[in-house]
């Protein structure tokens, strides 16, 4: 049961820290807190501190909250929030993949396939919750929290809205279904975001399909009080607003469309540096900054996920590549540079594109064999939630 129990006297709003998700959980239960007002349950995400990473608990007990929730007549909508004024959630907690994985100290590799193999889970648990599940994405959301939010079926940005998959500086490789999204992005903005680790605005990722609301952060609270009471997309709607700002990266979307339709890396990087447009040379300054395993890793998961049929077979294909990822040299060299010892420094192995073997790439897709991640399917008509499903959903709100 839940370790805290208390009334907000204000709000009327029951609150509970998340209960223990068992002796394999990490961290503790008020990272977590549910709340339940009206026809509505919330999750908030409670590490301002950490800009609301996610630990292993975490992601344990907000599975636990849905799968319990989605079979409560009394929550129509669930909510997803962060506490503090900074981030809805900037990642998972790369501190502790770092410590798991150096075996050297006693870490516990096996801790990161756990980790991700439930983190994975929670992502397709999202995409086809029955509920409406509302994502407000205000402020910072990075890596995991596009895994958290991104995969709603109700997602709201708002002017303070920053969207992005930063692996590539680690190391490491868009995961948590962001090789899904990305890959489904019109033309080539998504390779572009995915090899850079550039960011985008709220509006960027209404017009690039990874949102769905534009809301004034003035009005957030407003629109929290009305979910208490009204049908989730009724709720939205009168809280958003009537015209969206432009979105920048649209304007960017020729020079990007025509450099990173390139079958290959090299190829990539050579229409960069050729380009007239200096925002493409400086993309190319960003590309070679990064792990050149990493981004070439990251670009063959990109072309597959595209050819793959549902956000499942995405986050098994993100599964075995996450596992060898994190088992080369790479991603804890990267980690020890950005947030470990910070020196911003990282001596990548290889520290070259050409001398990346299409062999080592080609061997991070391998099957896993009996460790490989098996995800519940859901059958419809495509990726996307069938028309039915989503009446479905609102007619619960």
């Amino acid at each position: 049961m839940p370790r805290t129990d208390s009334i907000d006297s204000h709000s009327g709003e029951k609150t509970v820290a998340a209960p223990s998700a068992g002796a394999a959980s990490v961290g503790t239960d008020d990272e977590v807190l549910l709340q339940r007002g009206g026809q509505l349950a919330r999750i908030i995400l409670n590490r301002p501190q950490a800009l609301n990473a996610l630990t292993h608990g975490m992601i344990r007990s907000i599975a636990a909250a849905l799968t319990e929730w989605a079979d409560d007549p009394a929550v129509h909508t669930v909510l997803l929030t962060g506490n503090g004024d900074r981030a809805l959630c900037a990642g998972g907690d790369i501190v502790s993949i770092y410590r798991d994985a150096r075996t050297d100290t006693g870490g516990d590799p096996d801790e990161n396939a756990r980790f991700w193999a439930d983190e994975y889970t929670l992502n397709a648990q999202i995409k086809r919750y029955a509920k409406p599940f509302v994502a407000l994405m205000d402020r910072i959301v990075l890596g995991g929290g596009v895994g958290l939010s991104c995969h709603a079926s109700h997602r709201v940005v708002t002017e303070r809205t920053t969207v992005g998959m930063p692996e590539t500086t680690i190391g490491f490789v868009p995961d948590v279904g962001g090789t899904f999204l990305y890959s489904r992005i019109p033309g080539e903005l998504g390779t572009h975001l995915a090899l850079t680790a550039a960011t985008m605005t709220g509006t960027d990722a209404i017009a690039l399909g990874l949102a769905d609301s534009y809301v004034d952060s003035a009005r957030l609270d407003s629109l929290v009080d009305a979910l208490k009471r009204m049908p989730a997309a009724a709720a939205i709607a009168q809280h958003a607003a009537s015209a969206v700002p432009p979105a920048p990266l649209l304007a960017e979307r020729a020079w990007i469309d025509e450099c990173y339709a390139g079958t290959d890396l090299p190829t990539i990087i050579d229409r960069l540096q050729k380009s007239p447009v200096a925002a493409a040379r400086e993309a190319s300054a960003a590309i070679l900054a990064k792990s050149p395993t990493a981004v070439t890793v990251t670009l063959e998961s990109l072309r597959r996920a595209r050819a793959l049929g549902s956000l499942e077979e995405v986050l098994e294909q993100e599964y075995r590549v996450s596992l060898r990822m994190v088992a080369g040299h790479d991603v804890l060299e990267g980690i020890r540079a950005q947030v470990i010892d910070k020196d911003r420094n990282p001596l990548w192995q290889p520290s070259t594109l050409d001398a990346v073997s299409g062999a080592d790439v080609q061997a991070r897709f391998a099957s896993l064999g009996e460790r490989e991640l098996r995800l519940p399917r859901v059958h419809t008509s495509g990726n996307e939630p069938s028309e039915q499903e989503s009446t479905e959903r609102e007619a619960t709100a």
